[in-house]
């Protein structure tokens, strides 16, 4: 497998390199392939930094190796093929197109089938992450209320992604159907601060709760991706206590180089999430 451009400046603000980026993936491998492994991907590419073409696509690459796993998956327009990432080699051959790494709430063997939640807590200018981590506090405590677990990452970006894991894989749009009545539920209890509807005048100063992402078409960023930003920043596990802790959005920005000492000392914060489910 050829890698190329090694040198080639990323990620601008910090100088970060295409070999830098490599080298990131290489060494997160062990954390992050659990997660997509079994999960189709799909590719937000950015070859020439994030100031460049940025293009999304789901569908297998052009010239993309044979012995990368590919599978067939069912969508609304047709089936298409699509990648796995499910060793190191094809990890390393995706990273190589410089791409964000984005997978759905279910996995290749029951497509549509829900085995995660996911509400992404996006905060509208001028609230940041600080108030995205009230509102997960909230939703954290609504979901122990019905005997469910959560968990939680940076998005790599503004906000914070909430992650769950059903006691029971159930259908997309049962899941969907849930996840709207948590956002709507945090909105009526935090209604200064919390929005569930999409619209754009609506989110000034409030985090959006937005649920859509458990759609069986719907992806979201997937744990340890780079983000197409200036800087190499990532979609990062944190702990609770460093959510009820945050008085500044900088306390939960980590870039590609604060991820191998925090897996030293946290291991995947995500970890839970793998287990296999009670039928």
């Amino acid at each position: 497998m050829a890698l190329s451009n090694l040198e080639k400046v990323i990620h601008p603000a910090t100088g970060f390199t295409k070999g830098e980026l490599l080298h990131y993936y290489a060494i997160t491998a062990e954390a992050m392939l659990p997660h997509l492994l079994d999960r189709p991907v799909s590719f937000l590419r950015y070859p020439d930094g994030p100031d460049g073409q940025v293009f999304f696509t789901k569908n297998v690459p052009p010239g993309t190796p044979d012995w990368v796993t590919t599978s067939v998956v069912p969508r609304s327009e047709g089936p298409a093929r699509m990648v796995l990432i499910q060793d190191l080699p094809s990890l390393m051959w995706a990273a190589n197109l410089v791409t964000e790494f984005h997978t759905p709430q279910w996995l290749i063997d029951s497509p549509g089938e829900a085995d995660r939640l996911v509400l992404d807590l996006d905060p509208g200018h001028p609230a940041t992450i600080v108030e995205c981590c009230e509102v997960a506090l909230w939703l954290r405590e609504r979901l122990a209320a019905d005997g469910i677990e959560a968990y939680t990452k940076t998005s790599g970006s503004k906000g914070l992604h909430l992650l769950a894991a059903p006691a029971t894989r159930t259908t997309s749009s049962e899941i969907s159907a849930y996840a709207k009545e948590l956002a709507v539920e945090a909105e009526r209890a935090l209604p200064h601060l919390v929005v569930h509807r999409m619209t754009r005048s609506l989110r000034p100063g409030k985090v959006f709760v937005d649920y859509s992402q458990n759609a069986a078409r719907k992806t979201t960023a997937t744990p340890y991706t780079l983000r197409a930003r200036p800087e190499p920043t990532v979609s990062t596990p944190v702990t609770w206590e460093e959510v009820a802790g945050c008085t500044d959005p900088a306390q939960l920005t980590f870039r590609a180089g604060d991820i191998p000492p925090r897996l030293r000392s946290y291991g995947d914060l995500l970890s839970p999430l793998l287990l296999p489910q009670r039928p």
